[in-house]
């Protein structure tokens, strides 16, 4: 399920092993999700390490490529990836089925599958505080999810919530755009160098430092899946040079439907951006499969107590490298290799039920 960079990867690690393999795409063409982000985002990281198995990421290996050109690479890699990719298809519900195996109900019918790997992400489900319903209705407020450009945001004052990366972003897009602006929300820190010598560092510690297997990693992990990393791109400095109104006080509440802050500041603000980040949903596996956090309860992405699911893709899943565009491949391929060992050669993955 899922044709992002997670599930396509996924399908080019089991066609290698000769195991048969259908992706699901809800979407109507691969990428979109990508091509739903807004306009100016950019990757993290250089194109030199944004490619998925057996296909580098096309152009200068020192580009940042954006949202438009990462979602072209993954429909033209899904084009030539030799696995069925099916789009248009949203699976409703995935039950574990008598006798072993699962049954999928989808928008076009049963599927049968002795395995299934969920490689949706943990973005499907926008997160949102409850003060939003209490703001003036007459404030515009946009989710980072339905945010494109400063051409949505109305003339007046902008208050951005939440201070990661693309929180950074939109908030400096709004003060360049002539727009006074608010960013609230917790100082995750940032990595003190620029962008083309933070790419290295940034690469080195998500594959080698944060992960599962070092003390640090295990530590950090929970944190990491709560939200927040460091900024990389957009800088503090930045901030500051664009005059936006940097407060570590979080957005807590509102005064005759103006947003209040937790130093008490009521900011007279026309619109909000909601940069909040997302709450995994996985309600359409039954029986559950969730974890207290609202994460998959799994072990280096093989479900626990459920024999034949799989998670590739998740934050922090085995490393914080598992939900980036160049690091899933590693993730794909452990979980590719632990298909292939319980599923002999040839065994149709998704049939059509009846």
């Amino acid at each position: 399920m899922g044709g992002g960079q997670a599930g396509l990867a996924t399908a080019y690690w089991l066609t290698r092993a000769g195991r048969e393999c259908v992706v699901l795409e809800a979407r109507a063409r691969v990428g979109d999700q990508w091509r739903e982000r807004y306009d100016s985002l950019r990757l993290f990281t250089p194109a030199r390490v944004d490619g998925l198995p057996g296909t580098p990421f096309p152009g200068r290996k020192s580009a940042w490529p954006t949202g438009g050109e990462l979602a072209d690479y993954l429909e033209n890699y899904a084009a030539a990836l030799g696995a069925v990719v099916r789009t248009g298809v949203r699976v409703i519900e995935v039950d574990i089925a008598e006798g072993g195996g699962f049954t999928l109900s989808t928008t076009v019918g049963a599927l049968r599958a002795r395995n299934v790997v969920l490689a949706v992400g943990s973005d499907s489900s926008p997160k949102i505080p409850e003060v939003a319903a209490q703001l003036d209705p007459g404030i515009r407020q946009l989710h980072s999810s339905q945010y494109r450009n400063p051409a949505q945001l109305l003339p007046g004052p902008v208050l951005v919530v939440g201070a990661s990366q693309s929180g950074a972003d939109l908030a400096l897009e709004a003060a360049q755009a002539g727009h006074e602006t608010w960013l609230s929300g917790r100082n995750h820190g940032e990595i003190p160098v620029n962008e083309r010598l933070a790419a290295p560092v940034f690469w080195f510690a998500s594959n080698h430092l944060l992960t599962l297997h070092t003390p640090i990693g295990r530590k950090l992990r929970p944190a990491i899946r709560r939200g927040g990393s460091p900024l990389i791109r957009t800088k503090r400095s930045d901030l500051d040079d664009a005059g936006v109104h940097r407060t570590t006080a979080r957005t807590v509440g509102t005064q005759d439907g103006r947003p209040v802050l937790g130093d008490g500041a009521v900011l007279d603000v026309a619109n909000v951006l909601w940069c909040t980040g997302y709450r995994p949903d996985y309600s359409f596996v039954r029986p559950a499969v969730v974890g207290p956090d609202g994460y998959p309860a799994e072990t280096e992405g093989a479900a626990d107590g459920v024999p034949g699911l799989f998670y590739v893709g998740l934050i922090f899943e085995r490393g914080f490298y598992s939900h980036l565009v160049g690091g899933v491949g590693r993730d794909a391929r452990f979980i590719a290799d632990r298909i292939a060992a319980r599923s002999p050669s040839g065994y149709p993955v998704a049939t059509h039920g009846q």
